[in-house]
């Protein structure tokens, strides 16, 4: 019970069945005993009489009710291989390959990546501000760029290996990367694109098991081996200013950003989440005393990875056991042979751990729990999970501007309140604002009202590279950062996220959230993923909700038509939301719904596909 509540009252906090992502607050009249009705973002002088000491606090912005944590005002290099404080010693394996078990230790680690530090400075004459780009899939060398880089002063900037060569170009003249990194699977692409920014050649370097057949391009362990000067030093670092990560957002609604994150917004975010996790994972504990086997897909070049994995595994001393990329299968053989305790997921994952069939496969006992992020879960997809495996998942909130952590479910919070992505980490601020249309100012929401959310704290990053126009648009003078995620808080403190800003669907007036429909349509057995996108009906005059759709393999067998199936997701739809929500684009089946490698969903790409079908008088809905 909430201390703030008087303890002979009822009071609860769940999400209907039938409206995954509403707010509703049951509470009992105190001289009659009767439940009064379920309240939408409610306003405590709307409460029964008799239980107005019920109200929900009203006042924004509110504080972390974590305890603040002290944040040593150092770079990441000392903070990480300096610190008196390390737990484990130099021999426990941090980072290991899962398909061909190389590994490095604490000390092995340390060791190449002062080399290659001492080589960047050497080899290309490197500055304090100089820029490395990463163009690679998931390495266990990754790591050791990462930290030489940032040992010699530079800035790292991670790039997606899936990226064309225009769009890699366009991140490294943007970035003004002096050197790239890359493997031979994506060195043709590296190659064209670094032409286009006019990097040279030598300046490419290779990391992985393999090397350039034609030997014309070098290995990093060649730039580690050629540096033996002892006159190169460590650079001196401001921690609050000077930038360590230069990672690029999406680009979900545009060109990509370069979101610049210095030493102390990350050494502020690992010292959150390590309070926000609360002991939990560590170097010697798990359930046989060997420590936390943490199987990592994420990529790295995402702040998701690169923070809650790569930098995370080094500070707590955890076995990261490193996949190049996802696969259900390869995933649950991961688990089972390296008997692994945790897994840092997103929405798709747990799609398929309650789905698809080669999960049974598997001994996945080992695992004690796992986190989710990118979007919100609903309570039946997570107990299906649980059903299944008989693990937990928890599900956190971030963001690359916020370095990325800035939410987190308690572990002994998962099931007591699914689809929410936790409490507000330590020495956070957080505050719900209105979204007016009319261009009028935003105003502060009370506690249990939907808007948008705007986040202060250590871990909120400096600005947009090159980009003060958006950097203006999102962060105030005095710190706050304007996510573009629409949401509430409830009065224990827990916060939800249900849709973003720019993707509300306007249909006549009302707003519909797409994550919402979603929540509800992924429950259906003919559909294994879903999209809902907004696209404008000439028939309606207005934005109207479509569903994208892949079906099943059990619909599929079924001998149903697309369209008799579409019209019965329609009408299983229409029974569990308001007449505003209902799916009037109708539904539309497609192979797979695109996603970002965190997972969170294309629209702009689904709507481009289907832009035009609602155009004409053929939109009979």
């Amino acid at each position: 019970m909430d201390r703030g509540l008087p303890r002979n009252r009822k009071y609860r906090d769940l999400r209907s069945k039938s409206k995954p992502l509403l707010y509703i607050l049951n509470t009992f009249c105190p001289s009659c005993n009767t439940p009064e009705l379920p309240i939408l973002n409610p306003d405590p002088l709307l409460l029964h009489p008799g239980s107005a000491r019920l109200a929900l606090p009203r006042n924004m912005p509110v504080s972390s009710n974590y305890p603040p944590v002290d944040i040593p005002n150092v770079d990441l290099w000392s903070f990480l291989f300096e610190r008196e404080d390390r737990p484990y010693p130099d021999d426990k394996i941090l980072y290991q390959d899962a398909e061909t078990k190389r590994h490095y230790t604490y000390k092995t680690l340390k060791d190449a990546s002062l080399e290659f530090g001492k080589g960047l400075k050497a080899t290309y004459d490197w500055k304090k501000g100089d820029v490395l780009a990463l163009f690679t899939p998931n390495s266990i060398d990754t790591p050791v760029l990462t930290w030489g880089t940032l040992w010699a002063g530079g800035v790292v900037s991670p790039a997606n290996p899936a990226y064309t060569a225009e769009e890699l170009a366009f991140q490294l003249k943007n970035s003004g990367a002096k050197v790239l990194a890359t493997q031979p699977a994506v060195l043709s692409v590296a190659k064209e694109a670094a032409k286009k920014a006019g990097i040279r050649e030598d300046h490419i370097i290779l990391l992985g098991d393999q090397r350039d057949p034609e030997a014309r391009f070098k290995h990093f362990t060649s730039v580690l081996n050629i540096s033996r000067a002892t006159r190169y030093r460590k650079q001196k670092i401001t921690p609050e200013s000077d930038v360590a990560f230069l990672v690029y957002s999406s680009g979900t609604t545009g060109v990509p950003k370069g979101v610049m994150l210095s030493h102390r917004n990350i050494v502020s975010n690992i010292m959150q989440q390590v309070a926000g996790e609360g002991g939990n994972l560590s170097w010697n504990g798990g359930p046989d005393g060997k420590g936390d086997r943490v199987l990592a897909f994420l990529p790295f070049y995402h702040i998701y990875g690169l923070t809650c994995l790569i930098t995370q595994a080094l500070y707590k001393g955890y076995h990261l056991i490193v996949m190049s990329k996802f696969d259900i299968e390869s995933w649950c053989a991961h688990v089972q042979n390296y008997r692994a305790t945790f897994s840092y997921i997103v929405p798709p994952v747990v799609l398929l751990l309650g789905k698809h069939p080669v999960v049974e496969k598997y001994d996945l006992s080992s695992l004690r729990m796992m986190n989710s992020g990118a979007a919100p879960l609903t309570q039946e997809l997570v107990e299906s999970v649980y059903s299944r495996i008989k693990v937990g998942i928890k599900q956190g909130y971030g963001l690359s501007e916020t370095s990325p952590t800035t939410h987190s479910q308690r572990w002994e919070d998962w099931r007591e309140h699914i689809g929410s992505v936790g409490r507000l980490m330590p020495n956070m601020e957080a505050k719900y604002m209105t979204m007016p249309e009319d261009g009028s100012e935003s105003k502060e929401v009370n506690v249990g009202e939907v808007g948008e959310l705007y986040l202060r704290g250590p871990n909120v990053f400096m600005g947009y590279h090159k980009n003060p126009d958006a950097t203006k648009e999102c962060l105030s003078a005095d710190g706050w950062f304007r996510t573009g995620d629409v949401g509430y808080q409830d009065a224990k403190g827990n916060f939800f996220i249900t849709d973003r800003v720019k993707e509300l669907i306007k249909y006549k007036g009302f707003q519909v959230p797409p994550a919402e429909l979603e929540g509800l349509l992924v429950d259906n057995e003919a559909i294994d993923d879903v999209a809902v996108i907004g696209l404008e009906s000439e028939a309606h005059g207005s934005e109207v909700p479509m569903a994208c759709v892949v079906r099943s393999a059990k619909s599929k067998s079924s001998g149903s038509s697309e369209k008799d199936e579409a019209a019965k997701i329609v009408k299983w739809l229409d029974s569990k939301v308001a007449h505003h929500k209902r799916l009037r684009g109708g539904v539309r089946f497609v192979d797979q719904i695109p996603k970002n490698p965190s997972g969170k969903i294309l629209r702009r790409m689904l709507k481009q596909q289907f832009k035009d079908e609602l155009k004409g008088p053929k939109a009979k809905l």
